[in-house]
């Protein structure tokens, strides 16, 4: 059997296993089990879910958004692993003289955002722990190449940053920090598969988890090599990815009752303001859990 591991830019732990695959660290894991490994590169984290309910690929990793709306899409996902807590991973940026103080002053702006990423749970949890709702109380639009000058020059009120991006932004100076991402959510990497697997071989799961871990201690290890692949293959300066490499945790953690809660609130916020059209209990998404039962 081959195990085909989904990667894209936006999950910092699987991307660095993937341009770490010369290294073998996935297939060493999975070698003693009979299994080889291959991966498939995609660039739209949202679609990890359908990908996964295709065969496209066996086990994927998001942010927090994702597998939410995966389970509200129909998905039959299970988590396997989340990162520590990333609370330096994103900000929500307004310009300098903005007279935006608190979140509730950007009520009836333009927000630009990753839409369906965790950005839009960084969002709609704070909106709504201020009484308002990212579907109605802002314009929020997917954030671009252009997002930063826009911001600069006054045409849309804020902007979600993240990575070499969020890095680059402040060492230009002109932009405050309206929100830190670790003020509102956890803004953790989540690990996901389907049932069938994750049932039927959880030995798998473990030996990718642990295929993981060696790619993030090699990451926390050597941050400046880790920024000149992304620099190279991603753009940007390899100074502005060393300083977001720096800032996250590198440490895959077990699935816990407290991470079911956090996913649980989002997805009540976002069936709340319609972002997803059915109502999700997050807790269906765990190995024995079973896609028909409650928690």
């Amino acid at each position: 059997m081959t195990i085909t591991i989904g990667v894209h830019s936006s999950n910092p732990s699987l991307y660095h296993l993937y341009h770490l695959s010369r290294l073998g660290l996935a297939r060493e894991e999975l070698a003693p089990l009979g299994e080889s490994v291959v991966f498939h590169p995609y660039t739209d984290g949202v679609r990890t879910g359908e990908l996964l309910s295709r065969g496209v690929i066996d086990f994927g990793g998001t942010g927090s958004t994702p597998p939410v709306t995966a389970q509200a899409a129909g998905h039959d996902i299970v988590y396997t692993a989340v990162s520590a807590p990333r609370p330096e991973h994103g900000a929500l940026l307004v310009p300098e003289d903005s007279p935006a103080r608190t979140v509730a002053d950007l009520k009836g702006t333009t927000v630009h955002l990753a839409i369906g990423s965790w950005q839009t749970h960084l969002i709609a949890k704070a909106l709504d722990d201020a009484g308002l709702s990212c579907t109605d109380d802002i314009t929020a639009v997917r954030g671009g190449d252009d997002s930063e000058e826009l911001l600069r020059t006054g045409a849309i009120a804020a902007w979600v940053a993240q990575g070499d991006r969020l890095a680059a932004a402040r060492r230009t100076g002109g932009l405050r920090t309206l929100i830190r991402t670790g003020d509102v959510i956890t803004d953790r990497s989540v690990f996901f598969t389907r049932r069938d697997l994750a049932e039927s071989r959880p030995e798998i799961v473990e030996a990718l988890t642990r295929a993981l871990r060696r790619a993030d201690d090699w990451a926390a290890a050597h941050p400046r090599r880790a920024a000149e692949i992304a620099a190279a293959d991603l753009g940007g300066s390899a100074d502005d990815w060393e300083t977001a490499l720096r800032a996250l945790p590198w440490r895959i953690e077990p699935v816990t009752d407290a991470f079911i809660a956090e996913q649980q609130e989002a997805a009540d916020i976002f069936h709340r303001i319609g972002f997803i059209e059915r109502p999700v209990t997050v807790a269906q998404a765990l190995a024995g859990a079973g896609a028909d039962r409650a928690a």
